[in-house]
Order: C-alpha cells, then sequence, then structure tokens
C-alpha cells in the first residue's frame, strides 16, 4: 500500500486535476507516457460519434489482463489512475515492481470506453445507451469494441472501473463506502466456479491492501446477475472479473485521494496476479465486508423543532441531500417529520434547539407559509423559538454550514 502511494504521487499526470475532462484532454495528458518505447498503443474501435477507442498495452508476460474504464462517461476516477499507472510504467524502469509487471503480464488497459459520454459527462453513450447494459445484446460499437479485444486477446483476468454514488454507505449504519468490490456472479445461482473464485481472491487482495488506509470505508457490492452486465457476462466468458467501484471520501470532492487509492490498489492486484500470491489469500477478506447499502440522505437534523412564521413550533427532523454530493453544495430539503431511522452521511443533533427555515426554502401565498420538499435548504439552528434567539449553527443555499 504504502509503495503504491508513493507511486501515485511520484508519478501523478499534472495535467489531469479534477474528474471532468474530454477525450481530447487526457490523451494529450498522457501523450509523453504512451509514446515511450514500453508502451503500445491501438484503436480497438470507434464511438458512436466516430471517436476513437484505444486500447495501451504494457508487457510480454504470459498471463493477460484486460482493465477497462469510463464505460460510464461520468465515471473517470480510475482513468485518471490509469494515466498515473501508464506514467509510472514509462518511467520507473528500475523499479522491481515494474519490472515483475512486464515480464509476467501482459496487461491492456482501455481508458476510456465511451468518450461521447465523457464529452458531456453523462453515464451513456450518444444514444442514451448504458454501455454496460449491452454485454448481452451488443447494438453499441463501444460495447462490440470491448467484446471484440476479449475475444481478440482472451484475458486471464479482468478489472471492470467505475464510480458509485456519493451517498453509499458500509452496511445498514456504516461510513461511506470509499470503495466498493464486486467477483460478479456468472448465473443466477451466484455459484463459484474456478473462474469466479479467482476473482474473489483477487478482490481479497484489494480489500486487505485498502484495509488499513480507509477503515470501514470498504464494501462489497450487490452480486445479483445482470445479463447484460460486461462484468458478470465477462465472469461468464471465462475472464476472472473483478469490480471496483469508487464512491466518495470526506473532502474529496474531485476524488483525488481516491484516484491515489485506485492506483495503489491496482498494482496491488496486479502485483499478486504477476507472483501468484494471490491464489494464498484469505477469501474471507472479501467475503466478510458489509454490504454496499445505497439511499441514504447527506445530512439528517435530529431532535429539534421546527418553526414556521406565526405557527407555534412542531417536533420534526430534517433530512437534507446535496445537489453536489462530492462537492457538498445545493443542499435540498428531502424529508420532514420523525426520520429517526433514517440514514445520512452526517448527522447533526439538535435536541432541544430550534430550526428556523430561512426565506430560500420557504413558499409564500395565498396567506400561509410553506416549507416545502425540494426547496433549498436555508435554515438557522437557534437555541428558541424566537427568531432573534442565539444562532447556534446556520445551514445555508450554497452548502456552507
Amino acid at each position: 500500500m504504502s509503495h503504491g502511494l508513493r507511486v501515485a504521487e511520484q508519478y501523478r499526470v499534472a495535467a489531469i486535476t479534477g474528474r471532468r475532462f474530454s477525450q481530447e484532454v487526457y490523451w494529450r495528458a498522457i501523450q509523453p507516457s504512451i509514446s515511450s518505447g514500453g508502451l503500445r498503443t491501438d484503436e480497438v474501435g470507434r464511438s458512436l460519434q466516430g471517436r476513437p477507442i484505444r486500447s495501451v498495452t504494457f508487457g510480454t508476460g504470459s498471463t493477460t489482463v484486460l482493465l477497462w474504464s469510463q464505460m460510464h462517461g461520468d465515471e473517470a476516477t480510475a482513468t485518471m489512475a490509469l494515466g498515473d499507472i501508464f506514467r509510472f510504467l514509462a518511467e520507473a524502469t528500475s523499479d522491481p515492481l515494474r519490472e515483475r509487471l512486464r515480464e509476467r503480464l501482459t496487461i491492456v488497459f482501455v481508458p476510456m470506453l465511451n468518450p461521447d459520454g465523457a464529452e458531456l459527462f453523462q453515464r451513456e453513450n450518444a444514444a442514451g445507451i448504458d454501455i454496460n447494459r449491452d454485454a448481452r445484446q451488443l447494438a453499441t460499437p463501444e460495447g462490440r469494441a470491448l467484446k471484440g479485444l476479449r475475444d481478440r486477446i482472451r484475458p486471464d483476468f479482468g478489472f471492470n472501473l467505475h464510480d458509485q454514488g456519493a451517498r453509499v454507505l458500509a452496511g445498514p449504519r456504516g461510513r461511506q463506502v470509499g470503495i466498493a468490490l464486486l467477483a460478479p456472479p456468472f448465473s443466477n445461482d451466484r455459484r463459484y466456479d474456478d473462474v469466479r473464485a479467482r476473482a474473489r481472491l483477487v478482490a481479497a487482495v484489494i480489500a486487505h491492501t485498502l484495509g488499513d488506509e480507509i477503515s470501514g470505508r470498504i464494501a462489497r457490492y450487490d452480486d445479483t446477475f445482470n445479463p447484460r452486465a460486461f462484468g458478470d457476462l465477462m465472469q461468464q466468458w471465462g475472464t476472472s472479473t473483478v469490480l471496483i467501484e469508487s464512491g466518495a471520501l470526506p473532502d474529496d470532492p474531485e476524488k483525488q485521494r481516491l484516484r491515489a487509492l485506485n492506483v495503489a490498489a491496482l498494482l496491488a492486484a496486479l502485483d499478486a496476479i504477476a507472483t501468484g500470491s494471490y491464489a494464498s489469500v484469505n477469501p474471507n477478506a472479501y467475503e466478510s465486508l458489509p454490504g454496499n447499502r445505497g439511499g441514504a440522505s447527506d445530512v439528517l437534523i435530529v431532535g429539534g423543532q421546527v418553526v414556521l412564521p406565526g405557527m407555534s413550533p412542531l417536533r420534526a427532523d430534517i433530512a437534507l441531500t446535496y445537489e453536489d454530493a462530492l462537492a457538498r453544495t445545493g443542499p435540498r430539503v428531502r424529508d420532514v417529520g420523525d426520520l429517526r431511522e433514517v440514514v445520512a452521511i452526517d448527522t447533526i443533533d439538535a435536541s432541544g434547539l430550534f430550526l428556523h427555515p430561512q426565506p430560500p426554502a420557504l413558499t409564500t401565498g395565498s396567506g400561509g407559509v410553506w416549507l416545502r420538499l425540494g426547496a433549498p435548504a436555508a435554515i438557522d439552528i437557534r437555541r428558541g423559538a424566537d427568531a432573534a434567539s442565539e444562532l447556534v449553527r446556520s445551514i445555508v443555499a450554497s452548502g456552507e454550514r
């Protein structure tokens, strides 16, 4: 883990500083690395709008590994990390890890499978199709490019690299998930054959690697079989595949810390494959992970009394969600009432205090005042029911608290 984080820092591609970028910007940023003699670039297909889909290959070993990222155009964390890994592979010629990977593996990366989606930073391709739901039908040129590449190189291992939402917890009331892992099923019965069992061991390597760095923030993704999904069908086609979902971490709005963790996790997994050490890992490191639980609110204010102008205070909790859950900006009212069982990323204990919604959160007219769900969350938390009482805390519509 420590070596992987040093690699992430030392070989970080400085031209990529945020998670929104086009294909043109990305390939220009990584050009110095991929033009080196150690890496080979090939065009493996074209997007619906005609943008090239490229692979980057490193190593000449007998075990083949395929990694693909940004098949959802707005999920770019691993794409950033792969750029840093390219630079490491291009420049760290005396690093023993780099040499092990070169000698023992043939690694094929597709860092941006959905360049049309990346152009608008949207999940789907230009036709509005989720490429990760096109593994069975192969209607999209992007899906056909990935399947065709897989069939040509017949990889032993695969890594399906994604981002997930910021409102996901590790277990029913756990911490916000930074990384979720899955050895996808290949059938409805979710059984393990040799292919899926190898994927589980590699996922266990990653869980073990990240365990101390983001303790309590690693989860196991839902393993319901999806006959349209690439990860599930890659497993079915004989490639031991691991899904990595980058979620969210506190104070990491552009996912730069998660970018570094992806570098460390992927290098650890590749090294375990290269050395064969994954085979001796305890699969319980993966199986014991808490489940990935979505649907959390961003903020829950509990224990207070809501005060609307001209009305008596009433006991009610307020749940908020942010328009941008990573940047934590644009809070809006999600729910009001008895919300003691609601799960949230952050909880504010307002016991004994009074919640005063401010004008942006209120709708006035027809002789009344309403606090409406979906309204901007501008709320003062005060000591008393009087609007002039001592202010304890403010939540304003910009998200500052």
